[in-house]
């Protein structure tokens, strides 16, 4: 039987990966692991990625792109505040279906002692050396942000700066909610992530009854 292909192998130790640590967190990302996983030798994972630090790297840029992907199944309506909040919602199930990917994925946890470096966004020339996954996940925020200022829905700012803040709001809800704090369900949508999303669009500069409209638009989508 001939030898798979580099890309195959390669492709099948990422997925091997992300059930690991869909499975058994962290600790479960070992080389032998990966390995046996798909019947290869621990000489695979330094063959294909040069070691596990390269793969850890790895790992996060696929949880970028599959993040991405739910981003961009959001489409565009005539009220850009309801569809900041539904790329909101799509972010939120991304990360509450594998929340061990996206912990690696965004530096929350050390596989093998491998941690993903963060990066600055809080400046053009820092976000130059991020990866371009990263900055697609992300693009997906900036130009919600954009549309809700240019229709005077917020006040005049950066896009890239009110995006950050989106992010900031969405993201540590999640990080608390996959942790265990807002129960079971979808309790913590309505009673946390809600006003939330409201308190920060006032603060914004979004006038509260038209928020409380647009996150009623999303939220009606979202139940389908």
């Amino acid at each position: 039987m001939s030898p798979k292909p580099a890309a195959e192998v390669k492709a099948a130790l990422l997925d091997a990966a992300i059930r690991l640590l869909a499975h058994g967190g962290p600790e479960a990302l070992q080389a032998r692991k990966l390995a046996a996983e798909i019947g290869a030798s621990t000489m695979a994972v330094y063959t294909h990625f040069g070691g596990m630090g390269a793969l850890v790297d790895e790992v996060a840029r696929e949880g970028f792109r599959r993040l991405s992907a739910n981003l961009g199944e959001v489409r565009d309506t005539d009220d850009p505040v309801a569809d900041v909040l539904t790329l909101a919602l799509a972010y939120r199930r991304t990360v509450v279906e594998n929340p061990q990917l996206y912990a690696v994925t965004f530096g929350q946890s050390q596989p093998n002692g491998q941690k993903v470096a963060p990066g600055d966004m809080t400046s053009e020339e820092s976000r130059r050396h991020l990866s371009e996954e990263g900055m697609e996940a992300f693009g997906y925020l900036v130009r919600g942000a954009d549309r809700v200022i240019k229709a005077g829905r917020f006040r005049p700012a950066s896009e890239f700066a009110v995006a950050a803040q989106l992010w900031s709001a969405v993201h540590g809800y999640v990080t608390l909610e996959v942790a265990g704090h807002f129960g079971d369900g979808d309790n913590g949508v309505d009673q946390v992530l809600i006003p939330l999303a409201l308190a920060l669009g006032v603060g914004l500069g979004d006038d509260l009854e038209a928020a409380t409209r647009s996150a009623e638009v999303a939220i009606e989508a979202w139940r389908g």
